[in-house]
């Protein structure tokens, strides 16, 4: 199940804002505003690589007062790396 997270860039002063469009996107499992050079993250599930990236693409960063993203794929959602 492709998972990942994606840290949003937002107007700092919209931050609320970006949040609660983010909640609407049934995708989205957590949600987190943060200090530093990001403004929120969140982390995604879905059962298709190319879901993900619609999200992102159509959903994400199409909402207004998001400035730039940076998605992190995870390379092993199931944590089954060899010992």
């Amino acid at each position: 199940m492709p998972t990942g997270f994606v840290l949003i860039n937002c107007e700092t002063s919209h931050v609320d804002y970006v949040i609660e469009q983010l909640k609407k996107i049934d995708e989205v499992k957590e949600i987190q505003g943060v200090f530093g050079m990001y403004d929120v993250i969140i982390k995604i599930k879905v059962d298709d690589k190319d879901i993900f990236t619609k999200i992102i693409s159509v959903q994400v960063r199409t909402i207004d007062k998001v400035k730039s993203t940076l998605t992190l794929m995870i390379s092993n959602p199931e944590g089954d790396y060899p010992e």
